[in-house]
């Protein structure tokens, strides 16, 4: 297999900056952003944030996120578990070098305290409104001891929605958020009851939202969300473990947003949730959402075919797959987080990775 990166430390996230550069941004979990331009890997970080937070386990610098326009705003947003393991929400300029930001620029927009030091969450992309979307785990444990998944307050368990472009250095909650008005209700709250949404992400021709859930111990599930949607779903947590009740065996389904798919332990141990594929190398993936597991290194393909959706296994790669991303092109790419590789995924005859 051709690696288009390797001698990463960890990787769990690539971004592009949609700035026309051919660059990938890849983000080690020990704290460090790292360059990929032109297929070399630089050897100075772009961002190094080590001395805040420890990469280990599910902690550590596990996001980031550019904005509309980013070439002329020269600013960026990572998500991070802090020194303490509680998760930070983070503003950072770039310096007059394109290739290197300033880790002294910090602003920190949003601390999340957790209780525990599993179920962080860690993804936040720009959503095709311009708003920050960011995907918040349960706070650990086991079982959502403390029900902050289905909690009106509480911003553990759920996606956010937050304005943080209309006044930088500010984070709003949009005036079209489905609770803003609410008693009780927390206004940055877009949807609730996700368990662990390690990686979500916006098919960039529709819209649409689609979010890997880490299921507890016998499902592992993929949600979708369609670009109409005005947000306030309830994808079930913890009344729920994908298409099965969770806390008791008569629990009730309606009115939740049901997972589009669902797998079990025999298939892997965490969904790694992908992209729609929209790029032009392979036209065979056109529209197909690539995901996979972390456990199993299997490769899934989904796709919706008139009212139902088909599954299809792609690859039997071998990797600790930790995330998926892709370029400006629309390519994709997967990470091999024990190996420190960045691999993309290409049809040649059968899906092959190159």
């Amino acid at each position: 297999m051709h690696r288009v990166a390797s001698g990463l430390r960890f990787p769990l996230d690539i971004q592009h900056a949609g700035d026309g550069a051919s660059r990938l941004f890849i983000v080690e979990q020990e704290g460090r952003i790292r360059v990929l331009r032109n297929g070399v890997l630089l050897r100075e970080p772009f961002l190094n944030i080590s001395d805040r937070t420890v990469g280990q386990g599910e902690s550590g610098l596990l996001g980031l996120a550019f904005p509309p326009n980013y070439a002329g705003k020269q600013h960026f947003y990572v998500n991070y578990t802090n020194l303490a393991g509680h998760t930070v929400i983070a503003r950072y300029r770039v310096t007059a070098d394109p290739d290197r930001a300033d880790p002294s620029s910090e602003t920190i927009l949003l601390l999340i305290e957790q209780p525990y030091d599993n179920h962080n969450g860690g993804c936040l992309r720009f959503g095709p409104d311009g708003y920050l979307y960011i995907g918040a785990g349960d706070g650990g444990s086991g079982g959502d001891p403390h029900y902050h998944a289905q909690s009106r307050g509480s911003l553990l368990g759920k996606m956010l929605r937050v304005d943080v472009e209309s006044a930088p250095g500010e984070m709003r909650a949009p005036p079209g958020n489905p609770f803003v008005n609410e008693e009780f209700w927390n206004p940055f709250i877009w949807a609730r009851g996700l368990r662990n949404p390690w990686r979500f992400s916006f098919d960039r021709a529709t819209g649409d939202l689609w979010i890997g859930d880490v299921g507890e111990e016998r499902a592992e599930e993929v949600d979708f969300q369609p670009a109409s949607s005005r947000g306030g779903e309830n994808y079930g947590w913890n009344r729920m473990e994908g298409l099965q009740c969770f806390l008791r065996p008569d629990c009730l389904t309606a009115p939740l947003a049901m997972p589009v798919i669902e797998y079990d332990r025999t298939q892997g141990c965490a969904v790694i949730g992908g992209h729609v594929y929209r790029g032009r190398e392979s036209p065979p993936l056109e529209g197909t959402y690539i995901y996979g597991d972390l456990c199993s290194g299997r490769i899934w393909g989904l796709r919706r075919v008139g009212e139902n959706w088909v599954n299809s296994l792609l690859l039997e790669t071998g990797f600790s797959i930790s995330t998926f991303g892709e370029d400006e092109a629309g390519e994709v790419y997967v990470a091999d987080h024990g190996r420190g590789e960045i691999h993309r995924i290409l049809w040649a005859e059968g899906l092959a990775l190159r």
